[in-house]
């Protein structure tokens, strides 16, 4: 389902102009019901003649898998009868056992010892892919994290199914990597390996934008021409195509595309700069040492950013940081600093941070509670601030569009519709920035979890009937 909203142009009903709470919290533990998750699941029950193909979106926050059935796209419920599967793994340390989505979000927020790795994607194309990291007592592989992930879906999915699903049209951003084509080609080689290793024989790739697209055409009645803006998780991706309930009817749609952009800019940034701006002033970021110097600032980013949380708990790093708190201006900043590392809470950190993110959606201040760190602190917070502080991510979010018109040759003003998807893309202030690059197009919001996956399902049934 996609909901017209309004003319960017004319003024922008509160729907429109702030994230859906339920959408957006399917990101989070114990909220996940966005509009995807509504999805009654009796909809998609086995039938007689289980589907060969699939469409998965593996997303930086949360998955979901679709397949063709009797002409429609159809999600597939993949924990607790909801259709989206938070890409989160949690080794628990005290039963030895690997749990995923939710399950291992909530077992690591009720505190069970263990390690959390989130933002799996955001390994491909990085360094860290070829590295390794501890896991209870043993080396892990990058790659066999992913493998696991993945293989993981791919069995809820064929157990869904009835039967293995052999063949698969995966998604993948515009760029993996920004401006290295080498790197985002490994990037795109690796996540195919790995979707062959766990079983998939035959493996194939279509930019999430497009994605979307393909899943918004099936709901028009006449041709527009569409940007769409793809705000997820680890990346803003944007395409310009024309779509129509004709050309729908090809199979070579390679005319209809007139461009592609994108910029590594997503979710978990804007989370990373709410983070410095707001959470690690309150643990010493910024402040003085008593010689004069600011207090060394790379373990506040490493804290602030999701996927390098876990780096953080070194004897080498906790050493560093005592050491520095004796030269502290504000020694109690510092103590709640080591009492983070020392508890390893960074991902319970994030985990605030991103909430109060969310609430700042919807109302202009939020409380960020830092109680577990010291008994009634807390910090409120006003959406301005957070805005201020993701300019700099605006900026390079709006000057991607402002090129992807550029090079497609069209003007602004050409534009139809702009359609929305990605968990992210509801974010107040940088709705209003693409609006005021396009004042004559419709807002159109799908699906913000499930029409990536949905759309590819539908290239996949083009693809391999």
């Amino acid at each position: 389902m996609c909901i017209h909203t309004a003319r960017f142009g004319a003024a922008i009903p509160a729907r429109f102009a702030t994230i859906n709470t339920a959408d957006a919290r399917a990101e989070t533990v114990g909220s996940f019901n966005s509009r995807a998750d509504a999805f009654d699941p009796t909809h998609c029950m086995t039938t007689s003649i289980p589907a060969t193909a699939c469409g998965i979106d593996f997303g930086t926050s949360n998955s979901t898998a679709a397949r063709m059935m009797n002409n429609h796209a159809e999600l597939i419920p993949l924990e607790d009868g909801k259709v989206t599967l938070p890409s989160v793994v949690f080794f628990n340390a005290e039963e030895q056992r690997t749990r995923f989505g939710r399950e291992g979000l909530g077992e690591y927020l009720s505190g069970h010892e263990g390690r959390l790795m989130r933002s799996l994607k955001s390994l491909l194309g990085s360094s860290l892919i070829d590295g390794q990291t501890e896991v209870n007592g043993r080396a892990l592989p990058f790659r066999e994290l992913l493998t696991q992930f993945i293989g993981e879906l791919k069995q809820r999915i064929d157990r869904h199914n009835g039967a293995p699903f052999e063949r698969a049209v995966l998604g993948r951003p515009v760029f993996f990597v920004d401006d290295n084509p080498v790197a985002d080609k490994a990037a795109e080689d690796t996540l195919a390996e790995i979707a062959r290793s766990v079983g998939f024989r035959e493996v194939s790739f279509q930019y999430e934008p497009i994605a979307a697209a393909y899943h918004y055409e099936t709901t028009i009645q006449k041709e527009e021409l569409v940007l769409v803006a793809d705000i997820g998780g680890g990346t803003s991706d944007f395409s310009l195509i024309r779509l129509s309930p004709e050309r729908a009817r090809h199979t070579e749609r390679k005319d209809d595309l007139l461009a592609n952009g994108g910029v590594h800019v997503g979710g978990t940034d804007f989370d990373r700069q709410l983070s410095l701006a707001g959470a690690m002033p309150l643990l010493g970021y910024r402040s003085l040492l008593k010689s004069g110097r600011e207090m060394p600032s790379n373990i506040f980013f490493t804290l602030a950013t999701w996927h390098t949380i876990n780096s953080a708990y070194t004897r080498q790093i906790a050493a560093d940081q005592r050491e520095l708190a004796l030269d502290a201006v504000e020694p109690q900043k510092s103590a709640r600093l080591l009492k983070l590392l020392e508890t390893r809470a960074g991902h319970w950190l994030a985990n605030e941070v991103e909430q109060t993110k969310i609430a700042l959606s919807d109302q202009a201040q939020a409380s960020l509670s830092l109680e577990l760190l010291e008994t009634g602190l807390s910090q409120m917070l006003a959406r301005s601030e957070f805005e201020e502080a993701s300019e700099p991510l605006l900026y390079r979010v709006t000057t991607t569009v402002d090129q992807l018109l550029c090079d497609a040759g069209v003007s602004a003003s050409a534009i139809d519709t702009v359609l929305f998807t990605g968990g992210s893309s509801g974010i107040p202030k940088l709705r209003s920035q693409i609006a005021a690059l396009l004042p004559q197009a419709t807002a159109v919001e799908c699906d913000l979890f499930g029409s990536i996956g949905s759309g590819l399902a539908v290239e996949a049934g083009r693809r391999y009937g």
